[in-house]
């Protein structure tokens, strides 16, 4: 019996330090994405190596499918030349930042990217359209479409804060985005279907052929 109670009370240790550890990725995740909200604010990111998502991130981050659709826009891109559409000039450029790290107010690879940052630098790398470093302001750019009018290149949004428009990332096609994702994180597609974005969804935005031609002009 005594045995019995010792094995006990470790199992409910364990079990109490796994909640801890929960609440710290959760602290953690609401750090990092709130520099996805603007550089007005006060940087809150900290230095820890942990890539706070929730749990599924964790049995889901094999992506292999992700995958594909990176190698996809990398080879069609190697094919083409300076007649590359719009749309896929924008993820193109993107994807050349996979693996570079978070960073509160960051806006290009050597310094790394938060959110917004990510999708300006892309945007006037790949079109020569500048776009405004909050997540809520690049809102208010483009035309608004419906989730199922999604199309590579366009603008997803998600509500990370708890007010929307307060995370940006780029639409790649098969429920696939690239984005910067918090403190700790680096570039990276995901899926939206997961539960954790899916919940969070709240919108697309397309850059049109009105911004491209206001772009130009500037030029």
């Amino acid at each position: 019996m005594h045995r019995h109670s010792i094995i006990a009370r470790f199992n409910s240790s364990v079990d109490q330090a796994k909640r801890g550890l929960r609440m710290l990725a959760l602290t953690a995740c609401v750090a990092g994405l709130a520099g996805c909200a603007g550089t007005n604010q006060k940087s809150i990111a900290h230095s820890s190596e942990i890539d706070p998502y929730e749990m599924e991130w964790v049995a889901t981050s094999d992506d292999p499918i992700g995958l594909l659709v990176v190698q996809k826009f990398k080879r069609e891109r190697q094919r083409t030349h300076s007649g590359v559409d719009s749309d896929h000039a924008m993820v193109s450029e993107a994807l050349n930042y996979l693996g570079i790290r978070y960073r509160f107010g960051g806006n290009s690879p050597d310094t790394g990217f938060d959110c917004s940052g990510l999708v300006a630098y892309s945007a006037e790398r790949s079109l020569g359209l500048k776009l405004p470093r909050n997540a809520a302001a690049i809102a208010q750019q483009g035309t608004s479409i419906t989730k199922n009018e999604l199309k590579a290149g366009d603008l997803v949004f998600f509500n990370t804060m708890g007010r929307r428009f307060s995370h940006v990332g780029i639409y790649l096609g098969d429920d696939r985005f690239v984005h910067s994702p918090s403190s700790g994180g680096v570039v990276r597609v995901e899926n939206m279907t997961m539960a954790y974005w899916s919940k969070r969804y709240n919108g697309a935005r397309r850059l049109d052929n009105s911004l491209m031609a206001s772009a130009r002009a500037a030029n």
